[in-house]
């Protein structure tokens, strides 16, 4: 779930956040749960909402990078493997239509049709929106 979340929101406290409410509507609406076996899906449904409603709620803070303090400074200063961090980008950038279906497969291990349950859609459209997430990665690698 954590995982899931901190891909959608890409920041770690807000997916923190995003978790723990998650859990706790999930725990208010146990009864709803229909089978056990769907309590996978169920859960990541609840933290693909929940991250939807905590955006709705919120407006983020801005930062002026000018009047960072030293050790605030130095994290952004942080050199990290670039070729991650290249790939991360290119995922962050692509459109949530493209991104999530891309998360879900490669990341959490969904199959199309367990991807499509899950975003209310066919199987050929999850298969489609895969296929342009990845043209659209290969097509960002080719320009750097």
């Amino acid at each position: 779930m954590y995982r899931y979340a901190a891909w959608l929101c890409r920041d770690k406290a807000i997916a923190e956040d995003v978790v723990q409410e998650a859990l706790l509507r999930a725990w208010k609406s146990l009864d709803a749960l229909r089978e056990d076996a769907a309590a996978k899906q169920w859960l990541l449904t609840i933290v693909r909402r929940e991250n939807a409603r905590y955006f709705e709620r919120r407006r983020l803070e801005t930062v002026d990078i000018d009047n960072l303090t030293a050790s605030q400074a130095a994290l952004i200063a942080e050199a990290p493997d670039e070729e991650i961090n290249d790939l991360r980008e290119a995922i962050f950038e692509l459109d949530d239509d493209y991104r999530e279906p891309l998360v879900l497969q490669v990341l959490m291990g969904y199959s199309t049709s367990e991807i499509g349950e899950l975003m209310g859609l066919k199987q050929g459209a999850v298969l489609t929106r895969l296929h342009r997430a990845r043209l659209k990665l290969k097509d960002s690698a080719a320009r750097e």
